[in-house]
């Protein structure tokens, strides 16, 4: 059990600044971000040349780190020492929120360990900016981030996810986005999805539709830019329903055959089976229209 007060803590060792970053226009950098990342001891980049792009533009000049994927394992012991010494560090990926597709989690979960310090600044997420404009339900979700490349693994991948409720987030590869789509297509059938290029830059540009529509979409004009897929999940409820309207449609007309004249028959299945009147008498007549 461990309980850490962010603000209120006198402790003697440094903070580590979870620090979000645009995720493609520089204006969605906010106040908070550059203040921190300008009063900081160091800076833990993910790639020190596009950070420093970000740095130049804001006019901050505090020392970077290279904290990659590649150099995380022998950097992160060093990084604690700095933190236990006192020093305060940020650290930010290429874009976006820190620890999403980028080492930072480790770093988090070391410093934690060691009761260091740790808080987060809110910003720039793709996955949640393109979710809420997707027109597919934004809660529940779930964020995936990358699908595995290879297509045996990604199709076994799908089979484990194809009856979750939940709208499920992906980020691809422009030059993978057909094959996932198909992938999707045969694993999911045509559902809902929304296809989010160049999130916040000046080509941003969302296809709305079925799966089938946005494939052939695809073949007609091929994506360029960086991509992230939002998924309608599984809806249970409806197909569940489905089947009952079915199940109950027949019950119906199983108690007119006995004799029961069709109102009568309705209002005897609804209250046996605890169902709505009017929309077990609604889809009673449509269907036998």
């Amino acid at each position: 059990m461990q309980i850490q007060k962010s603000f209120k803590d006198s402790k003697t060792s440094g903070c580590l600044y979870l620090v979000p970053t645009p995720i493609g226009n520089l204006q969605d950098m906010t106040f908070r971000a550059v203040e921190t990342l300008k009063t900081v001891n160091f800076i833990c980049a993910e790639d020190t040349r596009n950070t420093g792009i970000l740095l130049k533009h804001f006019e901050i000049t505090t020392k970077q780190i290279s904290f990659h994927e590649h150099n995380a394992f022998e950097k992160i012991p060093q990084l604690i020492e700095l933190l236990k010494n006192g020093y305060s560090l940020a650290q930010v990926s290429d874009a976006g929120m820190p620890s999403i597709s980028d080492p930072g989690h480790d770093l988090v979960k070391e410093a934690i360990a060691h009761d260091l310090t740790v808080v987060a600044l809110p910003g720039a997420s793709a996955g949640i900016t393109g979710l809420i404009a997707s027109g597919i339900a934004p809660q529940p979700h779930i964020f995936y981030g990358f699908l595995p490349r290879k297509a045996g693994q990604q199709k076994a991948f799908l089979e484990e996810k194809k009856n979750y409720p939940e709208t499920q987030i992906f980020y691809e590869s422009p030059y993978r986005v057909a094959d996932t789509l198909s992938h999707l297509l045969e694993v999911y059938g045509d559902r809902h999805v929304t296809l989010v290029r160049e999130l916040t830059k000046v080509y941003e540009e969302y296809q709305r539709g079925l799966v089938s529509q946005l494939l052939e979409a695809i073949k007609q004009k091929p994506l360029k830019g960086e991509c992230l897929l939002i998924v309608s999940g599984h809806d249970v409820n409806q197909e569940a329903y489905q089947e009952k309207e079915v199940d109950y449609v027949a019950l119906v007309q199983e108690e007119i055959n006995h004799g029961y004249k069709p109102n009568l028959a309705i209002k005897k299945i609804a209250k046996q089976y605890q169902l709505n009147r009017q929309e077990l008498y609604q889809t009673f007549h449509q269907i036998r229209r």
